[in-house]
């Protein structure tokens, strides 16, 4: 039940925030929109205000917004098509901007309760190249390799891309200013080099603002960088997780609390926001690309062309989902 209702609701939150960018943009720029639908399938409750109709539908997932000439030549002077190319690009990326928007929010609640770790150790690890050292609890960190930190993360990236690498690290202590050598140790645990120390942790609202944004940025670029690995061979099908397999996630981190649901939360957003960005026919993406090329052609591309290479994008996308669902969402059941 709890793998449900959290799946419910970060879907509804996911779409019902993308689709709202689209709403949005589009009445702010004065586009006619005719329907604003949160769910697909038969309707459940349907509301006409002014000129746009507001539906619920009975299945959770996707949703839509209907703006006039969109989907079809229409004379109204409202219309879609008939908008400047800079509006109707505002309005296509609008949706995916949401989704960033959510997942920062999502990241600087969690920094915002738990804290952040700070550039003060809390503790130093027995036998870790800290102890060795000399690095003591207490020591605050100013600078690795003359490099200002104002953070546990901002040591962390540092110490990361040291490759092993002796490193400077400059310490205040009972207000004197120290300067130690050590070289960092590389963990098969965490993945990466490490020093072995615990940042006290701090709270401030301004500084999670900071952290959301920079996770919501890093996040997205971890995601780029694995669509990037499609381009270079070392992508692997088995990676990816279907429909089946994103409610299982989505269940099982929700399980262990709302901070663990804020962080799926984000982490499905930001997805949804790199992957709508794609330049694929049928995708927000696809949509931007067929306006870059209007605006540089003077003219939009032909309608039956946009029309097929949208359905050969639709076409592409639902025939992966089917198989990643099929032979890794449900394989990996059975192989449990």
């Amino acid at each position: 039940m709890v793998t449900l209702i959290s799946s419910v609701i970060v879907f509804l939150l996911v779409v019902m925030l993308h689709e709202f960018g689209h709403f949005t943009v589009a009445k702010l720029s004065g586009i006619k929109v005719n329907e604003f639908s949160i769910g697909m399938g038969p309707k459940v409750f349907q509301k006409e205000k002014k000129e746009t109709t507001y539906s619920l539908r009975a299945l959770p997932v996707g949703g839509y917004v209907a703006m006039e000439g969109e989907e079809e030549n229409s004379d109204d002077p409202r219309s879609f098509d008939n908008a400047t190319i800079s509006k109707r690009i505002a309005v296509v990326l609008a949706g995916a901007f949401m989704n960033f928007v959510l997942g920062f929010l999502a990241f600087t609640i969690i920094f915002f309760i738990v804290g952040y770790g700070s550039n003060e150790i809390d503790n130093v690890i027995d036998n870790s190249p800290a102890m060795i050292a000399g690095l003591e609890n207490k020591d605050k960190i100013l600078s690795v390799n003359s490099l200002k930190v104002d953070d546990i993360y901002d040591i962390n990236s540092i110490v990361s891309a040291s490759d092993g690498k002796e490193l400077n690290f400059k310490i205040l202590r009972n207000g004197e200013e120290k300067e130690f050598l050590l070289k960092p140790k590389y963990s098969n645990e965490s993945k990466r080099y490490i020093i072995g120390i615990t940042a006290k942790l701090e709270h401030s609202f301004f500084k999670s603002i900071e952290l959301g944004a920079k996770r919501t940025f890093e996040v997205a670029g971890i995601i780029l960088k694995s669509l990037k690995m499609i381009f270079d061979g070392s992508f692997k099908v088995e990676y990816l997780s279907g429909p089946v397999g994103v409610v299982q996630m989505i269940g099982s981190e929700s399980s262990k609390g709302f901070l663990y649901f804020l962080q799926i939360l984000a982490l499905i957003s930001i997805n949804l926001g790199v992957f709508n960005l794609l330049p694929i026919p049928a995708l927000d993406g696809g949509k931007f690309l067929f306006l870059i090329i209007e605006a540089v052609r003077g003219k939009p591309i032909d309608e039956k062309i946009e029309q097929r290479l949208s359905l050969i994008g639709i076409s592409i996308l639902f025939s992966l989902m089917i198989y990643v669902t099929i032979f890794n969402d449900i394989g990996r059941l059975f192989n449990k």
